[in-house]
């Protein structure tokens, strides 16, 4: 027999109309059954990651490993696609900053930053979502959601790395710096629920990822000038254009369980916008360039970027699942050719 749609009233208008291409495109990827909460792994876990964790668990007493391998899985050790996502804005800012290499110290504070604070934010998104994420295929598997962490636990994981991130800030930078890790932190704890209560917690996101970029200007600069702004905006337009991307697989699941998202708001006009978006960015870092004095390596790096941006939008043109992620996996290329186009043209200058 055929499943009956329970949908919460408040995202009857999200739903887009049968005879529309999204509605025919979702309703071909809600035909795959949904995984109960026991599924062994989160089903988005890159399997080359996944053997480095169990490779590294070996060192560890066999009665360890089992809540070991749930909690680096928890804070996304298994995916770092997410970290790499985070980096390269952070990357962008230091180069800009410094006006070519950063100095040794900051370039390796800032990277390690970049990870554990990546790694707290997830710690906190699965306690945020812990009812949520049951619902969701591609989240099912995830230990919070799977019941193999608890609450608490998820949330000593997150205060912990906090303040180890907090201590690389206290230790290595400057007192304005400091000031704006209280943000950086407010925004990694705001984000997850936010989904909540906004169609545009992707934008969200993006504040919460693009805090790095400031906090970089203040560490080596002591100060957070126009361009500094200018990124930041840039990386708010990234965050939502990936992240949107993102959620655009497991849009037909969140309708289902109530969630908010880009995806879902933006509906079949999804890819136009998604178009629009990648444009305004491309532009917005052409300022950039040309404020940061920036000569031709970096725009082609932009041109790199903006073919890698058109395969994105045509991979995704029949939203199936499996190529909607493939096009926010590939925007770490998009990241790391406008970095190396700045590198470059800042060598050269």
């Amino acid at each position: 027999m055929p499943r009956k749609r329970n949908r919460h009233p408040r995202t009857r208008r999200a739903v887009v109309q049968p005879e529309l291409p999204l509605a025919k495109a979702v309703a071909a990827r809600s035909a795959t059954a949904v995984p109960t909460a026991d599924s062994a792994r989160p089903a988005d876990a890159s399997p080359r990651s996944t053997r480095v964790i169990e490779l590294l668990l070996r060192a560890l007493p066999e009665a360890w490993r089992d809540k070991s391998r749930d909690l680096l899985v928890l804070v996304r050790m298994d995916r770092p696609i997410g970290a790499l996502l985070l980096l390269w804005p952070t990357w962008w800012a230091l180069w800009l900053a410094a006006d070519g290499f950063p100095p040794w110290k900051y370039l390796l504070v800032f990277t390690a930053g970049v990870f554990v604070m990546r790694a707290a934010g997830c710690a906190m998104n699965d306690f945020a979502d812990r009812d949520l994420d049951p619902l969701v295929q591609r989240t099912a598997g995830r230990p919070l959601a799977a019941g193999r962490v608890t609450p608490r636990e998820a949330v000593l994981v997150f205060v912990g790395l906090s303040l180890l991130g907090f201590v690389l800030v206290l230790l290595f930078t400057n007192r304005l710096t400091i000031y704006l890790s209280f943000a950086g932190a407010a925004l990694a704890a705001l984000y997850p629920f936010s989904k909540r209560y906004t169609q545009l917690p992707q934008v969200v996101l993006g504040a919460a990822f693009g805090w790095g970029i400031p906090m970089a200007f203040a560490a080596i600069t002591d100060s957070l000038p126009p361009l500094c702004w200018l990124l930041f905006l840039g990386n708010v337009l990234f965050s939502t254009i990936y992240d949107t991307e993102y959620a655009m697989v497991d849009r037909d699941e969140d309708i289902r369980a109530g969630a908010k998202s880009t995806a879902i708001l933006f509906g079949d006009a999804d890819l136009p916008i998604l178009g629009v978006l990648m444009a305004t960015l491309l532009f917005t870092l052409l300022l950039v360039g040309q404020r940061a004095l920036l000569d031709w390596p970096f725009q082609v790096g932009l041109l790199v970027a903006l073919a890698l941006f058109g395969w994105q939008l045509w991979t995704m043109r029949e939203r199936a699942r499996d190529r909607c992620f493939a096009a926010f996996r590939n925007n770490n290329w998009v990241g790391g050719a406008v970095w190396l186009g700045m590198v470059i043209a800042l060598a050269i200058r």
